[in-house]
């Protein structure tokens, strides 16, 4: 017979009791003896409390599914509060939040039929709707804003980056806008892929009239890792994969790592994606430090975001939840 483990210092497995009533705090606390993702969002809400307490600079990236879904307020209002010092996202990340500025989106069906979307002019991002004229008020709203791009790169003499372009933009939104505190509050909004979707189709439309026009995305990763490189301890909070996560994570490598890392995700590591890649993985190219806190939580992070920023961020502030 084989000698047993009593495994009596592991924490034990042991849900929440709505018998006692309800408290916010050891609601959230709960989660970390659940098991499962739900451990793992426990850790993820600790880990996060660190970088707050340790005044880590935090970098948070995010995919454009974030802006096109109700976390948009969300983030604004971590920007809003100063409670992030950079934030990383995609083309998408930065031509929605200046659509939702002018107009709204609408909350859809997975399993209508495309064909029957695109006959009524809407498009669709997972279950949210979007009505194609939307992307004719942001057409109409961005093309005298490139030609003053292309004036500022005449009067200086060399062509705007992503992040001076972010910037410009939030000073022309609303207060609704994540881009329009990110600028008052002077916190950067990276995007590497600013090509990418409805903001690259207007590139190529300037180019087609003004051929000078550029964009340098060299500059702007040269004042990313100085930010990196100045900074006393960095936190990463991941919404997502793809370039936003790799920009973010890949300039730490030039500090050798972040200090605490928090990933929120669905992609997995089994197809060697770098979204899908796991912390273990990151910490193999030193973009995350080997004995950093740690947690990737394998959940939708229009789920998993809000509770981790109640319990973190909001709590910081002392707001009450009882």
């Amino acid at each position: 017979m084989r000698r047993t483990e009593t495994l009596d210092n592991s924490p034990v497995i042991e849900g929440y009791d709505f018998d006692n009533g309800f408290n916010f705090d050891d609601f959230v606390k709960s989660y970390f003896n659940t098991g499962f993702q739900a451990t793992e969002f426990g850790k993820a809400v600790e880990i996060t409390k660190q970088m707050i307490d340790d005044k880590a600079t935090i970098f948070l990236s995010f995919t454009g599914n974030a802006i096109s879904s109700g976390l948009r307020e969300i983030i604004k209002y971590l920007v809003k509060n100063k409670m992030v010092d950079v934030l990383i996202t995609t083309a998408s990340g930065v031509e929605e939040d200046v659509i939702k500025s002018m107009n709204n989106f609408k909350v859809g069906d997975f399993d209508v039929p495309g064909r029957s979307l695109y006959e009524h002019g809407v498009g669709r991002i997972g279950n949210i709707f979007v009505p194609n004229d939307r992307y004719l008020h942001f057409e109409r709203f961005m093309n005298p804003i490139f030609d003053e791009f292309l004036k500022l790169q005449e009067d200086r003499g060399v062509p705007l980056t992503p992040v001076e372009i972010t910037k410009i933009l939030g000073e022309k939104l609303n207060e609704g806008s994540y881009l329009f505190w990110a600028a008052k509050n002077n916190i950067p909004v990276f995007c590497p892929g600013i090509m990418d979707g409805s903001f690259g189709d207007l590139v190529y439309f300037m180019k087609q009239r003004k051929p000078n026009f550029l964009i340098d995305v060299t500059e702007e990763y040269k004042r990313l890792i100085r930010i990196v490189l100045d900074a006393e301890k960095t936190g990463a909070l991941i919404l997502g994969g793809g370039i936003a996560k790799h920009y973010n994570l890949n300039a730490n490598i030039f500090r050798e790592g972040h200090d605490y890392a928090v990933y929120l995700s669905t992609a997995q590591e089994f197809d060697g994606s770098d979204s899908g890649g796991n912390i273990e993985e990151a910490k193999t190219w030193a973009k995350v430090k080997l004995n950093a806190p740690a947690a990737k939580v394998k959940a939708d992070f229009t789920i998993t975001f809000p509770l981790l920023v109640a319990s973190t961020f909001v709590k910081n502030v002392d707001v009450k939840f009882n």
